[in-house]
């Protein structure tokens, strides 16, 4: 299937990101991609972080509107109570930013929670659309970029110590969240004073 994917080229991300964007997600297939396919042809890298955005904002859209047609009662029988509220609850206080900010995460950021969500509590389908293309946009630029820049020494250390970066980037990320949501926080905090 991964050789199918590679054949294709930047138009392998449109099936890719259907099937990635389901409630049945691939957790980094289109980051691997990706990256295999902006190494191999450093030229197209920008061309493959489009496509990318393409196919995962696609994906995206499809369990948006199908989550937005059943609504919360649809969604709830799919997906365990404990998730869904949690997301309910992330959804409700950061609204747009709860789309953007785990569409840039790497996986195993749990970004259909996020997605059904906003679907289900009926979010604007603009807005939807502007946060998740925005988040993947900035996910799959930097991805490409990186993978021409560093090339295969990206998929040895990833295949060599894939767990370990995984869990040094999510930390990464974790910390600049916790600083941006503390920061808005106080602003929020000072304004109403």
């Amino acid at each position: 299937m991964r050789r199918w994917f590679l054949h294709l080229g930047g138009v392998g991300f449109i099936p890719l990101g259907l099937l990635d964007g389901s409630v049945i997600p691939l957790p980094g297939s289109m980051d691997v991609l990706i990256i295999l396919l902006a190494a191999r042809g450093p030229d197209l890298w920008f061309y493959y972080a489009i496509m990318a955005t393409v196919g995962s904002v696609l994906g995206g859209f499809v369990t948006y509107r199908i989550a937005r047609k059943g609504g919360k009662e649809a969604v709830a029988k799919r997906f365990p109570r404990r998730v869904l509220n949690r997301a309910y609850k992330i959804f409700e206080r950061w609204g747009f930013g709860a789309i953007v900010i785990p569409a840039m995460l790497p996986p195993p950021t749990p970004m259909v929670a996020f997605v059904l969500a906003a679907g289900a509590m009926q979010y604007s389908a603009a807005k939807f659309l502007i946060a998740l293309t925005l988040g993947r946009f900035v996910r799959y630029t930097l991805l490409a970029y990186l993978a021409v820049r560093y090339g295969r020494r990206i998929l040895t250390v990833i295949t060599t110590h894939g767990h370990l970066v995984l869990w040094a980037v999510a930390a990464l990320v974790g910390i600049g969240l916790a600083v941006f949501f503390v920061v808005r926080a106080r602003g929020q905090r000072d304004a109403a004073n």
